[in-house]
């Protein structure tokens, strides 16, 4: 009674559509034996319409709370839900290994509904983050049976988003394990260590060597955070069998991915997106105002995910057309459709120039700007693409662009607006007294009343042979910004920032080339950042609409 109460205040809440199917008869914890023998415990939400198709869910994070009011908010909409706690968790056996089992076990679920009596001939999967990846793992096998995937703040290579910039996504990845290992202990403890704030999370985000990290954190040692630290090379044949981005191509079902401009996987998901199109595909792409975990992403992945399975499993008519939704950010923005990512723009460089300038003319002979980086004490991330929500998205920066080792660029106040849509990169010219080191890059929009916005930023870590430096020393490090969707209004300024970390979203770089897990030695060291007509560092941005702008202050 009470789920069916709360799936009617959801409903009305959210604003979704009439149910159509009167009654939802729900069964719990079926015992789906997989090739090895292994149970995984599954939930069958029931809807009481003859022939009607299955929605599978494959989830690490229980088959409880919201996921609960997802099977009956679907089955009300006239789908069989079929929600399976993945291998080593809530209830199911075998062990949790990350990507390792979930082709097969996704294939051996999916033999399981061919045999059930209710089972149509045709499925769609649903779901966000890891229950994304394990329909990656399944979609190009799954055959002509499979007629719809909603990929939610997801992708088909994880790789990427781990070592993004070939540095370590150590809050995600800390954060990650710690919420798994949580789901093994009592309620009320956990609760209370969510109240005291995580301080065992937080020190162990702090600590060194990062091989201890996860023990610092759980209790315990975590086999795949440990792998993880040890196969962190693009060459690792770890990897290979986890990522499913080489046979995306041969997926043929209709696939409607949902993202926000401050998630963790964009840049992965929107390449995804650009293979499948590529490939002769027609995916839909939304894009919203949201972080990884935000309530506002879940609302719209609810609605576009519903409304992706009525028209290609259910044939209903769709209630939109535009293959690509976006939201813009900034002062006038809000959200628009265009026909497909990225739209056409213009690129344009903005220079960074001596005095802490940032314009569109070209930079002048300068010395060069200097900042000393210390792993000892580094400099720390604020907002952005994280795991946490509350954490997460656009923060004032100010209290970072204080500190002696961020060095920002900064535009005059603007005439006009100039609005950026598509791809971000920056080309920062660098030369440092020690060979490894990160540079990180960050834009920002800084408002009338001088708070300094996060928009979008990057990270890339070099090291000796990743980027040839000249005889002078210099090294030019291309850095891949994530994309964004932002309107700078008039009276705001273009703000870049310059530095040698954001810790702990990104792993410190300890300066001295030490293994990723094992590094405790900490080396400081002066970078140098040139900004002259031979190393003309710049930021790329694609701009859609822009007026004339005054000259560099």
């Amino acid at each position: 009674m009470l789920d069916r109460l709360a799936t009617r205040l959801a409903t009305a809440a959210l604003r979704l559509p009439a149910a159509r199917a009167r009654r939802v008869t729900v069964t719990r914890g079926i015992r789906v034996r997989v090739r090895d023998g292994v149970p995984l415990r599954t939930d069958h939400y029931a809807p009481d319409l003859a022939g009607a198709p299955t929605v599978l869910i494959r989830t690490p994070y229980g088959r409880g709370g919201p996921m609960r009011l997802l099977g009956r908010v679907t089955a009300e909409r006239g789908f069989h839900v079929v929600i399976q706690a993945c291998r080593g968790t809530d209830g199911s056996g075998g062990v949790f290994a990350p990507l390792v089992h979930e082709r097969e076990d996704g294939l051996d679920t999916l033999d399981w509904l061919r045999r059930q009596r209710w089972w149509s001939g045709a499925f769609g999967m649903f779901g966000a983050s890891y229950q994304g990846f394990v329909q990656w793992a399944l979609a190009a096998d799954a055959g002509e049976e499979l007629r719809a995937m909603v990929a939610v703040v997801t992708a088909s290579a994880t790789r990427d988003s781990t070592y993004a910039g070939e540095s370590f996504a150590l809050d995600t990845v800390l954060t990650w394990a710690e919420l798994l290992q949580a789901q093994t202990v009592p309620w009320l403890a956990r609760q209370w260590e969510l109240k005291r704030g995580q301080p065992r999370l937080a020190a162990a985000l702090a600590h060194l060597p990062l091989a201890e990290a996860d023990r610092v954190a759980t209790g315990v040692t975590v086999p795949f955070f440990q792998e993880w630290l040890r196969h962190h090379t693009p060459d690792a044949d770890y990897w290979r069998p986890r990522m499913f981005a080489g046979r995306i191509t041969q997926v043929r079902a209709p696939v409607a991915m949902v993202s926000g401009w401050h998630d963790i996987f964009l840049p992965a998901q929107l390449r995804d997106f650009a293979a499948l199109r590529a490939a002769g595909a027609r995916p839909r792409l939304t894009v919203g105002p949201w972080t990884h975990g935000s309530p506002g992403l879940f609302v719209a992945a609810l609605r576009e995910g519903l409304d992706w399975l009525d028209e290609h499993l259910a044939g209903r008519p769709a209630s939109r057309t535009a293959p690509v939704r976006l939201h813009v950010g900034g002062v006038g923005g809000g959200w628009r459709d265009l026909p497909d990512w990225p739209p056409p723009a213009t690129p344009t460089r903005w220079y960074l120039h001596p005095g802490g300038g940032l314009a569109t003319a070209a930079p002048v002979p300068s010395a060069p700007h200097r900042f000393w980086y210390d792993p000892a004490d580094p400099t720390p991330s604020l907002g952005g693409p994280l795991l946490v929500a509350q954490r997460a998205g656009p923060v004032d920066n100010r209290p970072v662009e204080a500190r002696p080792d961020v060095l920002t660029f900064t535009t005059a106040a603007l005439d006009a607006p100039v609005e950026v849509i598509g791809p971000v990169r920056a080309e920062v010219h660098v030369r440092s007294e020690l060979p490894y080191l990160d540079v990180f890059v960050r834009l920002c929009d800084v408002d009338r009343r001088g708070r300094s916005w996060n928009v979008c930023d990057g990270l890339v870590r070099v090291a000796p042979g990743r980027y040839g430096a000249d005889p002078a020393g210099v090294v030019r490090v291309p850095v891949e910004l994530w994309p964004t969707a932002h309107r700078f209004a008039p009276g705001h300024r273009l703000r870049l920032q310059v530095s040698g970390g954001a810790h702990p979203r990104y792993a410190r770089n300890p300066g001295t080339g030490e293994p990723l897990g094992t590094a405790v030695t900490l080396r400081a060291g002066w970078r140098e950042v040139l900004h002259d007509p031979e190393y003309p560092s710049a930021v790329l941005l694609p701009t859609v609409h822009a007026g004339p702008q005054s000259p560099p202050r």
